[in-house]
């Protein structure tokens, strides 16, 4: 089947790829060397992808999990076709390149995922493929499969050992997401050495327990073989595959199947022997005009023929589904009526937790926006997330709403990541803010790749209380606030939250963590009338009576009615103080300074900020001559409202607090 072009093709692919590595002194050629001819079957013989329309919403996704590989990304890329010159390759992992030292989602074009922290690659290869099976059951009629493509990921021994494999492969089972095909790089090395030192696991029992199709190639570099096994893989259809490929690293190269070639460029000597090996004479960054021809007559055209054949067929589901085509280019679009009209009121006094107000937004923004849908890590009964009008996600029912995640908090966050990346719907992911530390490293990769996802954390503070210090978070806050790019944001009441809510499902180019209370939180007239200074991180929610107060009290959630409580006594003993609000310092923090100042003037030094958390954050606001009232211990286990006095928390800590920092 496969003949000397292909052979030539495959070549030309693991020696650009080390050419790369040469050219940066810096890289990884052994995958490239190992894997190269088992990606060109896939791109060359499967994949349906359009280079020159890298976005057609019903391509083949494409993740190379483990990102360190990343030379043969853009070898792959650029011989496609895609938006890579030779020149951007020749650049490999320089300052301002389009070929990064992993690869970067929204960088280079036909990147669908950033990877390298290994593991993750497989967990949003599996969110990939879900909301493929999602979109499908919501969207396709009979003869317009409109959504009905392939989600393909490289995987190696190493993310087999990363815990996160385990949760997205066993919840993909569960699911039954038979367009997910993962070919496996089983080459027994990982960076230290033999993989026997550490791992010696039972792949194909280990699979077919999570329900998986299990397939094997025993010679990665015997074409046939690699086509034959995909070809098998897409012949069933009820449950995702692995295909175990035996490879060798660094095939080719004097120190192939060794560590030693994982992470290296090879010397000179080590070079001309792998250029012997393969009878390869061209220069650096050639590549034979019929690579190109081969590449282009095959993924080139294959591709441009299936995009303009959807494209027809989309065309004629517009004109017999008008509404749904409509709903469906708005969704991919990522578009979101702004007018939130229908949310619900909150009168001034009513008392909610902001978990229980967050339902009743959470209920109506799903009643009207179809696109949105979410899960809980097996805590939808205290996050409260579950639409109560939707069925669960199931294999039997995937167009149902709600995502039944179980206790894979690590897992949930990586495929959020993989929903997102995929595009057509909004997402929404929850668990308690303490257990928000099992996700904070996809988090971080929904940050980077700047991806809209919505994560809802309850259970804010130590006012959890009997669950004692383990369920208490005391430095999430401040972790997550840390994060470049993620909009933090905990409201003080019920309207608080109804702005937040809308913030996070307009968001475009970065996530969101809402972080909500179980304790109830009186609605407060300054958050009802001011819903622009919630949406600017901080405002004045309660202003002194005079033309300056003498103090300012910052704060945020749930500690916004104590400092207004401690307003009122203060104005009684004569001290006029004013109240902030602070849902979110990240938020305050990028609005101009003339608004920081109209919130916090200059001259007004006496400050206290209340949070129940780290106060780490708030000593840019608090300044020198101010205070902050905060937990910077453990918290530890009792009746919620008594271990809140414990620490301080009170009305008469807070105004002795505030008169210290007046009389100083």
């Amino acid at each position: 089947m496969f003949n000397n072009t292909d052979q030539l093709s495959v070549k030309a692919l693991r020696m650009l790829s080390v050419d790369q590595v040469q050219a940066a002194n810096s890289g990884h050629p052994g995958l490239p060397l190992g894997v190269a001819p088992m990606a060109y079957v896939l791109w060359q013989n499967f994949l349906n992808a359009n280079p020159k329309d890298s976005k057609w919403v019903n391509r083949d996704r494409f993740v190379l999990s483990p990102g360190h590989g990343s030379a043969l990304l853009y070898s792959l890329l650029h011989l496609a076709g895609y938006d890579l010159p030779l020149e951007e390759l020749k650049q490999f992992r320089q300052i301002d390149s389009k070929t990064a030292g992993h690869p970067e989602y929204g960088l280079t074009d036909g990147v669908e995922a950033t990877t390298g922290p290994l593991g993750q690659g497989i967990g949003m290869s599996v969110g990939m493929a879900m909301a493929e099976k999602h979109l499908a059951a919501k969207y396709n009629r009979q003869g317009f499969p409109i959504m009905d493509h392939y989600t393909y990921a490289i995987c190696s021994d190493g993310e087999m050992m990363e815990g996160i494999s385990h949760e997205a492969a066993s919840l993909a089972g569960h699911y039954g997401l038979d367009k997910l095909i993962m070919l496996y790089d089983s080459n027994d090395i990982s960076l230290d050495g033999p993989l026997a030192n550490s791992f010696n696991e039972d792949i194909k029992g280990r699979f077919e327990a999570y329900d998986w199709n299990y397939l094997r190639v025993e010679d990665g570099n015997d074409l046939d073989q690699v086509n034959a096994a995909i070809e098998q893989a897409k012949s069933q259809h009820d449950k995702p595959t692995i295909i175990e490929v035996k490879t060798i690293i660094g095939h080719g190269s004097p120190l192939a199947g060794t560590n030693k070639i994982h992470g290296a460029p090879m010397k000179p000597d080590q070079l001309e022997e792998l250029h012997k090996y393969y009878d390869w004479n061209e220069p650096a960054f050639s590549v034979p005009s019929e690579v190109y021809d081969q590449f282009d007559s095959k993924i080139g055209a294959r591709g441009a023929e299936a995009d303009d054949a959807w494209h027809k067929m989309f065309a004629a589901y517009q004109d017999k589904y008008p509404e749904l085509s409509e709903q469906f280019v708005k969704d991919f679009k990522g578009e979101i009526d702004t007018d939130f009209s229908f949310l619900p009121q909150y009168k001034d006094g009513d008392k909610k937790a902001s978990r229980a107000s967050g339902s009743e937004v959470l209920q109506s923004m799903a009643e009207n926006l179809d696109v949105l849908w979410g899960g809980s890590a097996d805590l939808f009964a205290s996050n409260k997330t579950e639409i109560n009008d939707s069925d669960r996600f199931s294999k039997e029912n995937p167009a149902g709403r709600n995502l039944w995640f179980g206790v894979r908090e690590f897992g949930e966050a990586t495929i959020l990541n993989g929903i997102a990346l995929h595009g057509g719907t909004r997402v929404y992911g929850s668990t308690f803010l303490a257990f928000s530390d099992y996700m904070r490293s996809a988090i971080r990769l929904s940050a980077l790749q700047k991806l809209p996802v919505i994560y809802v954390f309850t259970h804010d503070s130590i006012a959890v209380g009997e669950d004692g210090p383990t369920h208490e978070p005391v430095e999430q806050v401040v972790s997550l606030q840390a994060i470049p790019n993620v909009e933090v944001i905990r409201p003080a009441d019920a309207n608080e939250v109804k702005y937040a809510w809308q913030r996070a499902v307009t968001a475009t180019d970065h996530p969101t963590v809402l972080i909500l209370s179980r304790q109830g939180l009186p609605a407060l007239p300054g958050a009802r009338t001011q819903p622009d200074g919630s949406s600017k991180g901080g405002y004045v929610i309660s202003p002194q009576t005079g033309e300056k107060p003498e103090a300012i009290i910052m704060a945020s959630g749930s500690e916004v009615q104590l400092a207004i409580a401690a307003q009122q006594q203060l104005a009684d003993q004569g001290k006029d103080v004013s109240v902030v609000s602070m849902p979110s310092i990240v938020l305050f923090s990028e609005q101009s300074q003339q608004y920081q100042d109209s919130v916090l003037p200059k001259d007004v030094r006496a400050r206290v900020s209340i949070e129940m958390g780290s106060t780490q954050a708030w000593g840019r606001y608090v300044g020198l001559d101010g205070a902050c009232m905060g937990i910077d211990t453990f918290g530890l286990s009792g009746n919620g409202d008594e271990v809140v006095k414990r620490y301080g928390f009170t009305t008469e800590k807070v105004i002795e607090k505030v008169n210290s920092v007046i009389n100083r």
